[in-house]
């Protein structure tokens, strides 16, 4: 990348492909934002400047390289490829390591206590995986395609979806008085299907009509 388009992803700060670590202190926690990268639309990590984009350089390229491929390697599964570039300003070095969207979704990280959860990108966070976008991920990963009948179910939820213009999982259960997994299971289909999206923030996640 050239200085130009490094300084304008600094300029418009974080955010869903974009992250800036002033240096790798974790390998649980990069692994964390790297693997929500890949399980969304892929992005970037500027090593080397602060949450507020001011540049600071980084002290040793060969270790932040040896901490970011031990946590793409060890620290996730299935296993990252990042890509490195090396972008100067003056004296200081900025390491950009680029993670591409995957094929192999879902993607996974090690916890500090000693599991493995998925994330996904939400605006300059990265948050745990739901069992439902975890399912998508799977599913959509697939080249087998989604095919649906569509039911008294779907049509039920379409239509609410249609007038209140928001639905949570807890209501859809409800409104289709069936259990939590068919419920999940009837949304996974018309998310796949692209009738319906998720909408996740950091304190809940609710599906809204296409």
């Amino acid at each position: 990348m050239s200085r130009t388009n490094v300084k304008k992803l600094i300029f418009d700060g974080e955010g869903v492909t974009v992250d800036f670590k002033k240096t790798i202190t974790s390998c649980e926690k990069i692994a964390r934002t790297m693997v929500s990268f890949a399980n969304n639309k892929g992005g970037k990590l500027l090593i080397g400047v602060t949450d507020d984009g001011t540049i600071k350089g980084v002290k040793s390229d060969d270790e932040e390289r040896y901490m970011i491929t031990k946590a793409a390697h060890l620290f996730s599964r299935p296993a990252l490829e990042p890509v490195f570039e090396e972008v100067y300003f003056d004296d200081k070095l900025v390491l950009v390591v680029e993670i591409t969207a995957s094929e192999l979704k879902p993607h996974y990280a090690l916890a500090e206590d000693g599991k493995w959860w998925a994330y996904v990108r939400v605006k300059d966070k990265s948050v745990l995986a739901s069992k439902i976008v975890l399912e998508v991920l799977k599913r959509s990963s697939n080249d087998q395609g989604v095919l649906i009948e569509y039911s008294e179910n779907e049509s039920t939820l379409l239509g609410h979806l249609e007038k209140a213009g928001r639905i949570t999982i807890k209501e859809c259960s409800e409104l289709l008085k069936v259990g939590r997994r068919r419920a999940q299971n009837v949304l996974v289909d018309l998310i796949l299907s692209g009738l319906v999206k998720i909408n996740t923030t950091e304190k809940e996640e609710y599906y809204t009509a296409c």
